[in-house]
């Protein structure tokens, strides 16, 4: 175990990814925690606001993103500065990537079923950053042969074509076969080339001038076996928490619930 830990993490230099996958876990964690704590009314937790203006935690996230961002290229580059780096683009990341969702529909759609992009972001960006941690990455290893190079460099490649396959399964509304396919490629390519789910953003912009696609998927939807639907929902409402009923337009001002807690 330390010469793994030596060759793959400590000689490549990676203690700073390490940080920055454990803070961005944690946050993600600790904000989901506080966002479901405030939506149910418990806790001393309350909502940010700055002159009558919601602010999501997107926007202090973005801050420390572009910080840590401007503390990695700019900083001296031995430590505690690039491990400082890490810690701190890890948290602007989660933030960041928990309201995902919000950025790509530009409204507020956290507790919604769209919401759940935000979750499998991170589910992704936390996989991807996983892989490389673990040595799968050929760059920074010294004595690689060339055999062991051409391995890492093919998984690399995997990596890259499953993050790929996995957005376009998040963008079909496909978020199960998403998740499983962070870990198990070819579900992500079976996400990837199945009709998208009825409302999802692949609907919005690939169906609306092609109905009769529209119309089968709305009918896969409306035939899902039971069992699947109860399964899937359970499990999306145990990551992302059960989304609000659908709402009106003009109802969406408050952030993250239907009523008043926001986050």
């Amino acid at each position: 175990m330390g010469g793994w830990w030596h060759r793959n993490i400590a000689e490549p230099g990676k203690e700073p990814l390490l940080l920055c996958l454990v803070a961005f876990l944690v946050t993600f964690l600790v904000v989901r925690t506080i966002v479901r704590l405030i939506r149910a009314g418990h806790g001393p937790f309350r909502n940010v606001s700055a002159g009558g203006v919601h602010v999501h935690h997107v926007v202090p996230g973005t801050i420390l993103l572009i910080s840590g961002g401007l503390l990695a290229v700019g900083a001296p580059s031995h430590a505690p500065w690039r491990e400082a780096a890490g810690v701190v683009v890890g948290i602007g990341s989660a933030l960041v990537l928990d309201e995902f969702a919000l950025i790509l529909h530009l409204e507020d759609v956290y507790w919604q079923q769209a919401g759940r992009a935000s979750v499998n972001a991170v589910l992704l960006v936390a996989g991807i950053m996983g892989c490389v941690l673990l040595g799968f990455s050929p760059f920074g290893v010294n004595d690689i042969r060339h055999q062991e190079w051409a391995v890492r460099m093919v998984v690399v490649a995997d990596i890259v074509a499953a993050a790929l396959l996995v957005a376009v399964s998040l963008l079909k509304g496909k978020y199960g076969m998403a998740l499983l396919g962070v870990f198990v490629i070819p579900l992500a390519a079976v996400g990837s080339v199945r009709l998208a789910r009825p409302n999802s953003p692949w609907d919005h912009w690939f169906y609306g001038r092609r109905p009769g696609k529209a119309v089968r998927a709305a009918r896969r939807e409306a035939t899902a076996p039971p069992l699947v639907v109860r399964i899937r929902t359970r499990a999306e409402n145990l990551l992302a928490g059960a989304p609000s009923p659908e709402r009106n337009q003009t109802s969406t001002r408050d952030e993250h619930d239907d009523s008043a807690p926001r986050c």
